[in-house]
């Protein structure tokens, strides 16, 4: 039978940016006997970029290489999870950046952050007023006098 590696079954993907999930899904069904497989000590880069959070800086996973049989088994397998990764919606970038580049090209709602701004400091000075408020009203009412228990 021909054996084939992982990472060359990786670079058959119709989407690279998918790769990650497709190592999960395939060490997944190598896991529940779907087919067999082997590590090897070897290692590979997916070709997927990853993003750091709050930077625009990329990097790179590897991965320990697999060897598995190639079989129609297999290949049904693969088109199928190939089919269900090309499908699947891929995740937004997010909202964009707060900057003035991005105000000035209408990328973010000026008005509508200027609203939610508004309403953000009015919550703020009504909660302010409403502490305020309770506390003069409790400060104001006089405290009861101490009854002295001892006998003269």
């Amino acid at each position: 039978m021909p054996y084939s590696k992982l990472s060359e079954q990786i670079r058959q993907l119709s989407t690279p940016q998918q790769s990650d999930a497709f190592v999960k899904r395939f060490r997944d069904a190598v896991r529940e006997g779907e087919f067999d497989a082997i590590d090897l000590p070897e290692r590979f880069t997916l070709p997927k970029k990853f993003k750091r959070r709050d930077s625009d800086e990329t990097y790179e996973k590897d991965m320990k290489d697999m060897v598995f049989e190639t079989s129609s088994k297999f290949d049904k397998w693969f088109e199928g999870v190939d089919k269900e990764l090309a499908s699947a919606p891929t995740r937004s970038r997010g909202k964009p950046k707060l900057t003035v580049e991005n105000l000035e090209e209408g990328v973010i709602d000026f008005k509508a952050l200027a609203e939610e701004t508004r309403r953000k400091l009015q919550n703020s000075y009504a909660k302010g007023q409403n502490l305020g408020n309770s506390r003069k009203s409790k400060a104001a009412a006089p405290k009861p006098k101490a009854k002295r228990n001892t006998k003269k």
